[in-house]
């Protein structure tokens, strides 16, 4: 059962799926607005400010990567897309705008509430403080504030992203598979190959933002055919709610 009434915007063109999930997830305790547009639903967005998106790709007006990139120009909100191409890569190009996860249609209503649910528990211990700096050459990651600087300049990660960069700053050296990531930061594990294109992609875009050099990187490595893992840091703190 969903706590505290969260708030959860519905983008979808076809009336069905959005009275279908409307009711699915009331039922379970969110609030639930809805959009029918592209347009629409970046209307209702600054309208409503929902705690959660789940944004069709397909869409009139708007596609649903178009909206998912307004929202990322002044939002971490959490985005779940919803997409029925079959191209692995098409399905991923969501991701690589900044949403958080994805489910392919068609998709089993229980299997979307139980992914609202990670995310949104995963955002909620993400507000409890965390304590100390840690420095890893250029880098500093203050958990207190949840900020990142890269020599001296402030860097912008979503939530998910600096979740991502704290799991793996926190188990620094230490190789963490795919899987594991997966399972940690989207709170499910991979059903299938695709899955865990979900945390590359999500890697790849953190290695961006870090500035990192993808055949020299300084921070995050890979190992292949398993994970990834971070540097050595100067100092690990105690962090609450790691």
């Amino acid at each position: 059962m969903a706590s505290d009434k969260k708030k959860i915007l519905v983008v979808d063109d076809e009336a069905m799926i959005r009275r279908i999930l409307t009711t699915r997830l009331s039922m379970v305790g969110y609030k639930v607005v809805a959009a029918a547009d592209g347009k629409e639903a970046l209307e209702v967005f600054i309208a409503e400010d929902p705690d959660l998106v789940v944004l069709d790709v397909m869409l009139p007006k708007l596609d649903g990567y178009g909206v998912c990139q307004e929202i990322r120009e002044t939002s971490d909100i959490p985005i779940i897309m919803l997409t029925a191409l079959g191209d692995v890569a098409d399905r991923i190009t969501g991701l690589k705008l900044g949403a958080d996860d994805y489910l392919v249609k068609p998709f089993s209503p229980k299997e979307l509430e139980v992914r609202i649910e990670a995310i949104l528990r995963r955002v909620d211990r993400a507000n409890v403080s965390g304590s100390g700096v840690v420095c890893a050459g250029r880098l500093q990651i203050d958990f207190n504030k949840r900020q990142v600087t890269l020599s001296e300049e402030r860097i912008r990660l979503t939530n998910l992203e600096f979740n991502l960069l704290k799991l793996l700053v926190l188990r620094a050296g230490e190789v963490i598979s795919r899987a594991e990531i997966l399972q940690q930061i989207w709170g499910y594990g991979p059903r299938q190959q695709a899955d865990v294109r979900v945390v590359d992609v999500h890697i790849s875009r953190l290695r961006v933002k870090l500035k990192e050099d993808p055949k020299n990187p300084e921070f995050i490595h890979t190992d292949r055919g398993t994970g990834y893992f971070f540097q050595k840091v100067t100092e690990i703190p105690q962090v609450l709610g790691a």
